[in-house]
């Protein structure tokens, strides 16, 4: 296939925070919001006048004083932020918005906020509860703490305009995103796919950690592109497969993956598209911003819901990923010392083997993993292990 003419620019935006569209909105006067986990609802971070970061450490080295920080028992994900805070690479942010999520990203933000990592006048951290359930009660106590942590202090000290006008715009913006996103998705359901995984990883990457707007009209380039583009005439891959797991900040992992013969249709971990980048579909009948809780609260897949219901229904969801995307098998992977997904894909993995009969490879991985050889081999043997069955089957 020809070269996305694109790609390169969304490359150069994954290569640090500050990027060239961060830069560009607030050289506009807009005002940059740190965000550390999709719980936070994206709408509620990119009101007009300010839009979200996802922070992520890209191209880290030593994490010896994140991990000096917070000890070398816990996610290297969340050194890494930390390192990147202690270097100076989040000093453009007003602010960060955190949910009492993930434990371990807690303590890097407070360990942000104590050591004043970010000097910049009046910045500011929120914290704020997320349910570990999904029932009308878990949302009721949802929509109060998004009120009160994340629009109350975005309004009083950022001057940003919360109304329920003003949600149904980033709402708006919001859908257009992800309508794109999901346009270019559906090409990977193709036999044989006109766009990689790693390419759609760049692009979808891209989309937590940039202001919305300019990137749009990025994304709308490369959806036209996309529709006349040809893919090989004979597959590059051998297999296809799922990813599903923690937080997956660097396209370079599905890279890997996709050197060893494994093409990556379908995203089912952080900083993925499925189910995250699903549009908002809005009433109405009833107030914005709780129609936004509702639909994370309904749409999410994040281990920290831990009501049975929920449980099954991440791992049935991930079975219909491979069933629509037409996938040959799973990889479970997560973040070393990550204590939610730890649990998730120890028996997720295995049910996916044993109730629904789908080849899965269950890996735990350290943050930097792009050149990994340990990685690549375990990558290459579950491929070949495809392939085997696939003759079995008379596929081959």
């Amino acid at each position: 296939m020809r070269d996305l003419s694109q790609l390169y620019d969304f490359e150069k935006l994954l290569e640090e925070a500050n990027n060239d569209l961060v830069r560009e909105a607030m050289a506009k006067g807009h005002h940059p919001v740190g965000s550390v986990c999709s719980l936070i609802p994206e709408p509620l971070l990119n009101l007009p006048g300010c839009f979200s970061v996802r922070l992520r450490a890209p191209r880290t080295g030593s994490i010896d004083i994140g991990t000096y920080y917070m000890s070398s028992l816990l996610c290297e994900c969340c050194r890494a932020v930390l390192e990147r805070a202690v270097e100076g690479g989040y000093q453009f942010l007003d602010c960060i918005i955190a949910p009492d999520a993930c434990s371990q990203m807690n303590r890097c933000v407070e360990n942000i906020e104590h050591l004043k990592c970010i000097e910049k006048e009046g910045f500011f951290v929120s914290y704020c509860d997320v349910p570990m359930k999904s029932d009308e009660t878990a949302l009721r106590h949802y929509v109060r703490q998004m009120q009160t942590h994340v629009l109350a202090p975005l309004h009083d000290k950022l001057g940003v305009d919360t109304s329920d006008e003003s949600l149904r715009k980033a709402v708006a913006q919001h859908n257009q995103l992800c309508n794109l996103l999901q346009e270019i998705s559906a090409y990977r359901k193709e036999e044989n796919p006109r766009i990689t995984g790693y390419e759609f990883a760049v692009l979808c990457t891209a989309s937590y950690c940039c202001p919305k707007e300019p990137l749009i009209e990025k994304l709308a380039l490369v959806a036209e592109e996309l529709r006349t583009r040809e893919p090989d005439r004979k597959p590059t891959f051998r297999v296809k497969v799922v990813v599903a797991g923690s937080e997956i900040d660097d396209p370079a992992l599905i890279g890997l993956m996709e050197e060893t013969g494994a093409r990556v249709v379908a995203d089912r971990f952080c900083f993925g598209s499925l189910p995250e980048r699903m549009p908002i579909a809005l009433n109405d009948t009833e107030d914005v911003l709780t129609q936004i809780c509702r639909h994370y609260l309904e749409i999410g897949k994040c281990p920290r819901y831990m009501n049975a219901e929920k449980v099954l229904e991440r791992q049935d969801y991930v079975h219909r990923l491979v069933q629509e995307y037409h996938a040959d098998g799973v990889i479970y992977q997560q973040m070393k010392f990550c204590d939610y997904w730890g649990y998730e894909r120890a028996y997720a993995s295995r049910n996916m083997r044993e109730k629904y009969d789908v080849p899965t490879l269950s890996i735990d991985r350290p943050y930097v993993t792009g050149s990994s050889g340990q990685l690549r081999t375990r990558f290459q043997a579950f491929v070949e292990s495809l392939e085997i069955k696939k003759l079995h089957n008379g596929e081959g």
